[in-house]
C-alpha cells in the first residue's frame, strides 16, 4: 500500500449493532459498568481495572509464574487463564485483561522474538530490508494463535466481569522489529520511516493486518471489549504520527467496528496525539497521567470514553497521598459517565496489592452512582 492509498481510506464506521452472534458474552454483560461507561452510558459506578493487573505485583502469580519467556506461560491456557483471574479476584475490578503479550503473534508466525526477563522483547534477526517482508507472514487464529483463543474460551465461562482482548499497534510492534529489543530513541525505526516509506508502509501494513486477525479472534472466541496499544506512538512528532501511523491504526479500527465491541487505543507521552488517537475510530481513549482528564477530553472533542489516569509510580506511596490523588481524577472528569478509571501506564511490579484493593473501593464507593438513565 502506498501512503497516498492508505491515507485515502475511508473514517472509521461507528457501528451500534454486533455481528457477534445472540450468545457472545458481550451480550450478557451488556449492563456491565464497563461495558456501559464504554458506550459513553451513565455506569451504575465508575469502572475501573489496571493495566498489567495481571501478574507483576501479585504474590499468587509469582507462586504460579514459570521460569524463563512469559511466552511459555502464555502457551498453557489453563495458567493463562488463571492468571488472568487472580486481579479479578482479589482486586473487584471491572474487567479482565487477557494475560498475553503483544508480540505473541510475531512469535506464532516464527519472526523469531523472545521475551526475556528484565529486558522485554529481543528480536533475533531485526527487520532491515525489504526481504525481511517475506518472515512476516499472514496469521492463522485458529493454527497459530488456538492456545489463546483456548484461554479466551476459559475465562468467559468462569468470568462475570468483561474480558478485554488486544493486541499491539503497528509502530510499536515495528519499534521491537527494527530495533531489536525495547529502545529509548527509536532512532532505528525512524531511520526507516523516513529514509524509505514505501518499505515502512509495507511493513506497517503486514503488521495491522496480524493485529486485527488476532483481535478478531480473541472477539469472536469471546472477549467483549478490545484494546490497541500503541504503547510508544508518544516518541513520534505530530505530524510523522499522522503520515506514517494514523492510516494504519485508522484501517485497524475501521475493519475491527463491525464486531460492535468497545474499541480502546493507548499511548504513553501521547498527550499531543489524542485528537488523532481518537480520529482514528477507537471508542476509548487511554491517556497518561501527563495531561489531566478535562483536558483530554477537550482534545478529544468529548466523543470518546476516556480511561485513566493515575501516574503508577503514585501507588509506591502512603494510602493518604494515593487517595487524594484518586480523588482528584474523579474531580477531574466532574462526573462525565464516559471515564473508565485506570493507570496512566502499567502496575509497576513492586505496587502493595492492598493499594491497587483499596483504590477500587475508593473509586467505587465516590465515583458517581448512576442517576437511573
Amino acid at each position: 500500500m502506498t501512503p497516498g492509498k492508505s491515507a485515502a481510506r475511508s473514517a472509521p464506521v461507528r457501528t451500534t449493532g454486533s455481528a457477534l452472534g445472540p450468545d457472545h458474552p458481550s451480550h450478557r454483560l451488556v449492563d456491565s459498568p464497563y461495558l456501559r461507561a464504554c458506550r459513553g452510558e451513565r455506569p451504575s459506578r465508575v469502572p475501573v481495572w489496571f493495566q498489567r493487573q495481571a501478574g507483576r505485583s501479585l504474590p499468587e502469580y509469582r507462586s504460579l509464574r514459570r521460569e524463563g519467556s512469559i511466552l511459555d506461560t502464555i502457551a498453557d491456557p489453563e495458567l493463562s487463564a488463571e492468571i488472568t483471574m487472580q486481579p479479578v479476584r482479589r482486586y473487584g475490578v471491572d474487567a479482565a485483561i487477557l494475560y498475553s503479550d503483544i508480540v505473541v503473534p510475531l512469535q506464532a508466525i516464527g519472526f523469531g522474538v523472545d521475551v526475556v526477563p528484565g529486558v522485554g522483547p529481543v528480536i533475533d534477526r531485526p527487520f532491515e530490508t525489504e526481504a525481511d517482508l517475506d518472515r512476516l507472514r499472514p496469521v492463522e487464529p485458529d493454527v497459530d494463535l488456538a492456545h489463546v483463543e483456548a484461554t479466551v474460551r476459559i475465562l468467559v465461562d468462569e468470568l462475570d466481569v468483561p474480558l478485554i482482548g488486544f493486541a499491539g499497534a503497528p509502530f510499536t510492534l515495528a519499534s521491537y522489529l527494527v530495533e531489536g529489543r525495547p529502545s529509548r530513541t527509536y532512532g532505528r525505526t525512524k531511520a526507516l520511516m523516513l529514509d524509505n516509506p514505501g518499505l515502512w508502509h509495507r511493513l506497517m501494513d503486514r503488521l495491522a493486518d496480524l493485529s486485527v486477525a488476532s483481535i478478531r479472534s480473541q472477539v469472536l472466541a469471546g472477549a467483549s471489549a478490545l484494546q490497541l496499544f500503541d504503547s510508544w506512538a508518544g516518541a513520534l512528532s505530530p505530524r510523522d504520527y499522522a503520515e506514517f501511523v494514523l492510516p494504519h491504526s485508522r484501517r485497524i479500527f475501521n475493519e475491527l467496528s463491525p464486531l460492535g465491541v468497545p474499541m480502546a487505543h493507548f499511548g504513553v507521552g501521547t498527550g499531543e496525539l489524542l485528537s488523532m488517537f481518537a480520529e482514528a475510530g477507537a471508542t476509548v481513549v487511554g491517556i497518561d497521567w501527563r495531561i489531566p482528564l478535562d483536558e483530554a477530553r477537550r482534545r478529544t472533542g468529548g466523543q470518546v470514553t476516556l480511561q485513566g489516569n493515575l501516574d503508577p509510580a503514585v501507588c509506591l506511596a502512603s494510602w493518604p497521598t494515593v487517595a487524594r490523588r484518586v480523588r482528584r481524577i474523579l474531580q477531574d472528569n466532574d462526573g462525565h459517565p464516559g471515564h473508565v478509571f485506570n493507570l496512566g501506564h502499567g502496575v509497576l511490579p513492586e505496587t502493595d496489592p492492598d493499594i491497587l484493593r483499596r483504590v477500587v473501593e475508593l473509586v467505587h464507593q465516590e465515583g458517581p452512582a448512576s442517576n437511573g438513565d
